[in-house]
């Protein structure tokens, strides 16, 4: 799974430089995250909110760092572990590892999340999990995609489903809608629709996008855990929006739908 995925496009979609740019970040990411995934003397610290942190979080955003200023040293660059450097109208939006604590626990539902936004829009998304042999991606106006294993891409649409009836939903963590005082809600919602899981981070998200699950809702989540998310279910034909309907990676939650389902969640959720 590497940047030469997109050689193949028909004709050059917009911000196909800064997504080509966005893929060899993640093969730089995916080197330095797989070389440490499961390893006996990986480094972990806690930070003041209680979260973990390893060694291979940092070394993977400071890599992108380093290579954002090379390739685009005009741009700004918003990090989760060492937070905002720049002001520009484009600014990349990098999670070095999602899923830290499976990460350091060994279960391989992980990956380094990047994005680039425009004036706060994300217009450029990668998720790169190589625990699980995937990458997903997208760019505004070129669709979303799905490479395995290094293997050919193939283009990714939400599922049709239409009716909360038959819908499947990932719910994250019942401990974030219960902080959220939404518990009550959530567990209303489960017996609306045919099947609840909490399949977890990214995963959720990229599941939702190969039209495998059909709506995703979490809480206590910041700009860097959604913003390469949500140009990837976009494309793939969703819809993102905070679980009370605002667009935008900074709401404090989300709510991601195959779009066909998305007024009946906010209705069901208000």
């Amino acid at each position: 799974m590497t940047s030469d995925a997109l050689t193949d496009t028909e004709s050059a979609p917009p911000f196909a430089d800064d997504l080509a740019l966005a893929l060899r970040l993640a093969d730089a990411a995916d080197a330095i995250s797989s070389a440490k995934f499961r390893a006996l003397d990986l480094h972990i610290d806690t930070k003041p909110d209680r979260t973990h942190v390893t060694e291979a979080d940092l070394a993977v955003e400071r890599t992108i760092r380093e290579l954002v200023a090379a390739g685009r040293p005009e741009d700004g660059i918003l990090g989760e572990e060492y937070g905002v450097e720049g002001d520009a109208r484009r600014q990349w939006i990098v999670d070095p590892i999602d899923g830290t604590a499976n990460y350091l626990r060994g279960v391989p539902v992980w990956g380094t999340l990047i994005a680039l936004a425009v004036d706060g829009v994300p217009v450029v998304g990668v998720v790169s999990s190589p625990a699980l042999g995937k990458r997903w991606w997208a760019a505004k106006g070129s669709g979303a995609w799905l490479s395995e294993n290094g293997g050919e891409r193939r283009r990714m649409h939400v599922s049709a489903v239409s009716d909360l009836e038959h819908a499947s939903i990932s719910f994250q963590s019942i401990a974030q809608w219960d902080e959220a005082g939404y518990l009550d809600r959530l567990i209303a919602l489960t017996r609306q629709v045919w099947r609840d899981r909490a399949y977890g981070d990214m995963w959720s998200y990229m599941l939702l996008a190969e039209g495998l699950v059909d709506a995703v809702g979490e809480f206590g989540v910041k700009t860097y855990d959604l913003a390469a998310l949500i140009p990837i279910v976009e494309e793939a034909g969703g819809r993102f929006t905070s679980v009370s309907g605002e667009a935008g990676p900074g709401n404090g939650s989300s709510l991601a739908s195959n779009g066909l389902l998305h007024d009946a969640l906010l209705e069901a959720l208000a």
